[in-house]
């Protein structure tokens, strides 16, 4: 039923255990990589579901390093990006999973999730939906970042810059969900641009995560997975090799 559940918003997301599997499969094929050769970043939301519900292979990779803060985006910035860079073994690869969160119950309601020991629903991501509730009632001010909450006015200002097309959309919170992952993969690919690698590939993973309830795990559905050879410059899609076997 869980996975069925997902499918109706994303026809091709995986559970995260699966996806971390293919993952690393894909990567040892095509690039005769082990996971002990890989130096993992992530930049995932903070919220502790997504701690919980991390798939426990990708442990085998070196990390992670967390460059995410509210929704994913990567508040760790280029000093963050730098310090992971040089942790990575010269002979192998860094890979950057990146992807803004969202809930969905069993029964398919988006933007929320039943977490251990509550009796009602809670939303997922609440900083996503805490500044889809502010941008719909116009309380979002143009330019407004302050120290004292900077990651969530970001993430709202990210929203205002999009308002027309959120709040006209058939979903808002799945539409602001697109928007976050638009919003983090520009800035990511920006990163990666402006940082030095002393290894071999770089590779991008990025994507949707998916909260369920608490008896269904979560799911990943990739909208990118490409690696940038740093030698040549040559940059591929794995997409083919990661979706090769049948959903």
């Amino acid at each position: 039923m869980s996975i069925e559940s997902v499918r109706k918003w994303y026809p091709t997301a995986l559970t995260s255990i699966d996806t971390v599997n293919r993952l690393l499969d894909t990567i040892e094929e095509k690039l005769r990589l082990k996971p002990h050769q890989l130096m993992h970043a992530d930049s995932m939301c903070c919220d502790d579901v997504n701690a919980i519900q991390y798939p426990p292979r990708a442990y085998e990779m070196l990390g992670p390093f967390h460059l995410g803060g509210l929704d994913g985006f990567p508040f760790a910035g280029l000093t963050g990006m730098g310090a992971f860079a040089h942790h990575v073994p010269e002979d192998g690869a860094v890979i950057i999973f990146y992807a803004p969160h969202i809930g969905i119950t069993k029964n398919g309601e988006i933007g929320e999730i039943s977490r251990i020991g509550q009796n009602n629903n809670s939303a997922c991501c609440g900083a996503a939906k805490g500044a889809l509730g502010k941008l719909a009632a116009g309380q979002i001010i143009e330019g407004n970042i302050t120290s004292l909450d900077f990651q969530m006015n970001t993430i709202e200002q990210i929203f205002l810059h999009h308002k027309n097309r959120i709040l006209s959309a058939e979903n808002q919170i799945f539409e602001a969900t697109e928007i976050m992952y638009e919003a983090i993969d520009e800035r990511i690919e920006l990163l990666v641009k402006e940082t030095s690698y002393p290894c071999k590939y770089v590779i991008l993973a990025g994507g949707i995560f998916i909260n369920g309830d608490t008896d269904m795990g979560s799911f990943c559905q990739y909208k990118k997975l490409e690696y940038i050879n740093l030698e040549t410059k040559e940059r591929k899609s794995l997409m083919e090799e990661y979706y090769k076997h049948n959903l």
